[in-house]
């Protein structure tokens, strides 16, 4: 723990008189991680186990602070407006990092100038369900129905402008077909609707689906990832089924303020990417059905770039407005 914190002191010493940090070790106090949805969510897990993580790799202590609110805007515009010291960081999601911005008229940030991307966490696939009895046993069978004259399909979601929703307007728009959108306030909730028979299909979150999935509670039709899960490889694929275009995947990584010293964003970077190889943390992401993420914060800020530009096509379209 003493050689790193040694090794840490002189890559900034060195770096010190170029990016104006203190003549310091790195981290010297507690970080605050911002999650910018509520306690007990896949976001919130994944934060508290990756500040874990990261912060035994920093030395230091990193608390998570939960900032819930605006489909994401309220805890990511928090991490924008902290100080850019290193000692606010977050967890950038899906929605406001690649959606929101053309979902709201108004943003209190900017996603794409206030905010440096560290490095990818990871990507989930989401999986096309409906109940055990529905009548649809493939895609295309809903696209059939759909089509017919006076059809009333609706599918569900944990809130406009999320994965769920994109994931089913993506479809229509690929599909050619019109359904309703049935927005929840969260996902859980949605499919407990999906299965009392309020609602007629789902794009639920893999992670969240796989129990319902094996206890038979619902059935999973296509899954929106470009190859089959190993998880459960009975389930094909959007493209298997004709729509290659329905691919998507809700993620999420860590995120600083722009101002961020770059040495502090290399070092975060490599603790960040350190964490990943945790034996026990892949196992908890690989259970769930996600793709390990790491890399360099330049791949993860052109990754978020190349998702904006097609989710925000996704929101034009198909004319989505905020609640």
């Amino acid at each position: 723990m003493q050689r790193r914190h040694l090794l840490q002191a002189a890559a900034l010493g060195a770096l010190a008189p170029r990016l104006g940090l203190a003549q310091e070790t790195y981290p010297s106090k507690v970080i605050t991680w911002i999650c910018p949805y509520g306690a007990g969510g896949g976001a919130d897990i994944r934060s508290r186990q990756m500040a874990k993580l990261i912060g035994s790799q920093l030395g230091q202590t990193i608390i998570v602070e939960n900032r819930a609110g605006g489909g994401g805007n309220v805890g990511t515009d928090a991490i924008a407006k902290a100080k850019p010291d290193g000692y606010t960081i977050g967890m950038g999601n899906f929605a406001p990092l690649a959606v929101n911005h053309a979902l709201f008229k108004k943003l209190s940030y900017d996603p794409f100038n206030d905010l440096i991307p560290v490095m990818l966490i990871e990507r989930g696939p989401l999986i096309l369900t409906v109940r055990p009895d529905s009548p649809f046993k493939t895609v295309k069978d809903i696209v059939t129905a759909a089509k017919t004259k006076n059809a009333k399909l609706s599918y569900a979601s944990g809130g406009i402008g999320g994965s769920h929703h994109l994931s089913g307007a993506l479809f229509e728009h690929s599909a050619g077909i019109d359904m309703t959108h049935v927005p929840y306030r969260s996902g859980g909730a949605a499919t407990t609707d999906l299965m009392g028979g309020q609602v007629d299909m789902m794009f639920e979150q893999m992670y969240a689906a796989m129990p319902s999935l094996k206890a038979g509670k619902l059935r999973g039709l296509a899954i929106t990832s470009k190859e089959r899960s190993p998880l459960m490889p009975d389930i094909p694929t959007m493209a298997e089924m004709g729509y290659p275009e329905v691919e998507s995947m809700n993620w999420q990584g860590l995120v600083v303020p722009k101002g961020t010293p770059a040495a502090i964003v290399a070092l975060l970077n490599k603790a960040a990417n350190t964490a990943l190889k945790d034996p026990v943390q892949r196992e908890l992401m690989l259970a769930q059905g996600n793709e390990i993420g790491g890399g360099t914060p330049e791949a993860f800020a052109a990754f978020i770039k190349s998702e904006a530009a097609k989710w925000g096509k996704v929101v034009k379209a198909a004319r989505i407005e905020p609640e």
